[in-house]
């Protein structure tokens, strides 16, 4: 059954404080089928290694969606005029379990790959991402990563654990999730637990561009290095808002200084229009701990700097 592009209620007609339980007050429907795109929310934090909350980071990512309009004045293009999609809810997560939750990740995650749409999640901590890739994989095999973040997420273990959201790409290199040799992590900064971390990532396959060195290059020079690296492969994205620097983006479990401004992650994320994507994620904003909404914000409006530039790169192609 084809499904029709449907817009949401203007905020003319419908104050924005109604019908607030769905990302920008999109449809919700039970499946994705016919859909371009799916919203779907991983409230999972009990793999965190600090300040846990982020299991309220879809909840508050919606709610602050409401001041999200669909039409992007700088690709000008409106995204439901060219992607259907909607809002699925949420993976029903088990606390404190991190394998079973995998399980249902990857299953919730299979049945959208299945139906042919992209899966656009709202964690949860990082952890959860490794869920995504298992079924990314399986779908489209080994993918190319492409992780904003302010940590590598590269240990081997953390307090002697394998599954942690400080661990996450490790294993989805070791179970073959992605391609090492055409992913890409921008962005890591901080005192780090291990001095060979950076060596590390490139022992990996992995092409690591630290924060330093992206004040070196510039962003337009690092994502076009991105693009060298990644070429025509099918690409998973996946953005932690700690990416941010934590005066833009208070609230997450594990802040680093010296970060991005909110300007130069939607700007990153333009950057990125052409590419081809299969997956998204935004994880580890943890509500508890932000300011007047601002983190939850940021995080909606990267969100619709993805969806507006998978609409321009189908504009663009039925021209």
């Amino acid at each position: 059954m084809t499904k029709e592009i449907v817009q949401p209620a203007t905020a003319f007609a419908s104050p924005r404080f109604c019908n607030s339980g769905n990302f920008m007050r999109m449809q919700r429907f039970d499946n994705a089928e016919g859909l371009d795109f799916a919203i779907y929310g991983i409230p999972f934090d009990t793999a965190c290694s600090y300040r846990v909350g982020a299991r309220f980071g879809p909840q508050a990512i919606r709610n602050i969606s409401v001041m999200m309009k669909t039409n992007n004045p700088v690709h000008e293009v409106n995204i439901l005029d060219y992607l259907k999609g909607g809002d699925l809810g949420d993976v029903n997560i088990i606390p404190g379990y991190i394998h079973p939750t995998y399980d249902a990740i990857e299953a919730f995650t299979a049945e959208i790959l299945a139906a042919g749409a992209i899966p656009i999640a709202l964690g949860g901590d990082h952890s959860i991402t490794l869920g995504e890739l298992r079924a990314v994989a399986k779908k489209h095999g080994p993918v190319s990563l492409l992780h904003f973040d302010s940590h590598a997420d590269i240990n081997d273990e953390v307090f002697g654990e394998k599954y942690n959201h400080g661990t996450p790409f490790r294993r989805a290199i070791e179970e073959g999730l992605v391609d090492p040799h055409k992913s890409v992590q921008i962005g890591m900064r901080g005192s780090i637990y291990d001095a060979g971390e950076f060596k590390l990532a490139k022992d990996l396959g992995l092409t690591l561009i630290p924060t330093h060195k992206v004040r070196e290059m510039g962003i337009k020079e690092t994502i076009q290095k991105a693009r060298e690296v990644i070429g025509d492969n099918k690409v998973f994205l996946t953005f932690d808002i700690d990416f941010l620097d934590p005066a833009y983006a208070p609230a997450t479990g594990t802040p680093e200084v010296g970060g991005y401004t909110s300007l130069e992650a939607i700007q990153i994320i333009r950057d990125l229009k052409g590419l081809n994507f299969v997956g998204m994620d935004i994880v580890e904003v943890a509500p508890p701990y932000d300011i007047a909404e601002i983190t939850s914000l940021l995080a909606a409006n990267i969100v619709f700097e993805f969806l507006s530039i998978l609409a321009i790169d189908k504009k663009e192609k039925a021209e």
